[in-house]
């Protein structure tokens, strides 16, 4: 077999859909998977509704996800190519030389200031009521496309179809096989909403005088509540929100894989390296696949979990950076590096997302946090906590504070003392400390904040 060449050819019209990166996924990975060449192919012949903003993101988008381009439009160190351009907004003068060989082999014709492309075939006229006027028939034998994914497929054309509109811009049906030829693709891997378009494509391929290349349609990504396709106003949708809300890319890519693909055991997490040794088209689902939002944070949590510390340090400072939160932000920009990094890496076990970040962590960098009120109500109403508050003031004012567990071991024994137990001093402690309920560790919050400010907050609690 010739090498694999696959194609990504994305429109930028609008923002980039998660559909439409789980499509550029299952390209790359193909092409990894058999050493093949993966292409990036910017459609963009609609100049009204094109966007240099949109381009930008879906370059922006697909180096985010690590799926970088064997050829296409030179961005860093992707791309480039001998077939290129690889814009079609630059391809005018090859799609003009592949209409007029069809013209030529009188298998075009002009009308009404469009080409139409021409069906081999009897032909006779019948009134169309939808149309509402006599129109074209012809007879033809039905396309049969040999599916990678939905197995034999038949469809039939029965009119000849617009290949260049009146205007003189080619129709998307056209400039599509045409790249697909001059680019050599051998594979053409696309969602299931493309099946429709496959029988002019082969019809248009034929008329070239060209085998077409192998078809792949893989199956929509549906919405998570109710029926219907995935579109991009559905919540989740957008892959620059994922980004902006700081997930990881290698968790996104892993769940993206896994919307249509089986890897043919029960795994669920798995190495890039791993899901490129596995992946290949007969793995690929028929069924449409159903996004679920809790899953993908959940994979993601996983991937923040297992994260080296530095990286995650980087990762979260890199978050902070980009936010505008009024006095979180500045603060734990502007606190030292190495303070800085033990609060985040407290933290690290205890959140589900980057984004949480700053607010879980505000109590941190700032001496005039709020205290949460319902959580003041509970506490405040069991036992005595302004006396447990002066005890374990007066335990911790000489207890070692370079340790979790020598923290935990002066509060315990100063419990234990009074016939006392941990959970007597933890709640009150946290609500001082912190003005909420929940948080990372209590001993770990009092070893990061250190003596003098977990004293200071201490009494000024007590009432």
């Amino acid at each position: 077999m010739s090498q694999v060449r696959v194609r990504f050819a994305p429109s930028p019209t609008g923002f980039f859909h998660i559909g439409s990166a789980r499509t550029a996924l299952f390209n790359w990975l193909y092409a990894r998977h058999t050493g093949g060449v993966f292409v990036l192919r910017i459609e963009d012949t609609d100049a009204a509704r094109n966007s240099e903003e949109f381009l930008r993101v879906i370059y922006d988008s697909l180096s985010w996800l690590g799926l970088n381009w064997d050829e296409g439009p030179k961005v860093g160190a992707c791309g480039g190519g001998e077939l290129g351009p690889y814009r079609q907004s630059e391809r005018g003068a090859i799609y003009k030389d592949y209409v007029g060989r069809l013209l030529s082999a009188g298998r075009a014709y002009e009308k009404d200031g469009a080409v139409w492309f021409r069906l081999l075939g009897d032909r006779h006229e019948v009134f169309d009521e939808h149309k509402k006027k006599t129109v074209t028939k012809v007879k033809t034998a039905p396309v049969v496309i040999n599916d990678l994914i939905r197995g034999r497929v038949e469809r039939a054309e029965d009119e000849d179809f617009v290949i260049v509109r009146s205007d003189g811009s080619p129709v998307f049906h056209l400039v599509n096989v045409v790249d697909d030829i001059a680019m050599n693709i051998t594979h053409v891997i696309r969602g299931e909403d493309h099946l429709s378009n496959t029988s002019k494509h082969v019809a248009l391929y034929e008329g070239f005088g060209v085998t077409p290349p192998a078809f792949a349609h893989i199956p929509l990504i549906l919405k998570q509540n109710g029926p219907g396709k995935m579109s991009k106003r559905d919540q989740g949708a957008l892959i620059e929100e994922y980004q902006r809300r700081g997930f990881r890319p290698e968790a996104l890519v892993n769940f993206l894989c896994l919307l249509g693909w089986n890897p043919g055991d029960d795994r669920e997490k798995m190495p890039i390296a791993d899901i490129i040794r596995l992946f290949d088209l007969p793995g690929v689902n028929q069924s449409n696949a159903r996004f679920d939002e809790k899953k993908l944070a959940h994979m993601n949590m996983s991937y923040l979990l297992e994260l080296p510390a530095e990286k995650f340090v980087a990762a979260a400072r890199e978050f902070f950076q980009r936010q505008a939160v009024p006095t979180v932000v500045p603060a734990a920009l502007a606190a030292d590096a190495a303070y800085f990094r033990e609060v985040i890496l407290l933290c690290q076990p205890k959140i589900k997302g980057i984004e949480e970040l700053p607010a879980y962590t505000a109590n941190f960098f700032a001496e005039d946090f709020s205290i949460d009120a319902k959580a003041r109500e509970k506490v405040m109403a069991k036992g005595d906590p302004s006396a447990r508050l002066r005890e374990l003031a007066g335990a911790l004012a000489t207890a070692d504070f370079s340790s979790d567990l020598a923290l935990e071991e002066t509060i315990k024994v100063m419990a234990a003392a009074r016939g006392l137990g941990f959970g007597d001093y933890q709640p009150v402690a946290r609500l001082a400390l912190s003005g909420t309920n929940v948080g990372p560790p209590i001993t770990g919050m009092m070893r990061v904040l250190g003596r003098e400010r977990v004293l200071a907050r201490l009494g000024r609690f007590v009432v």
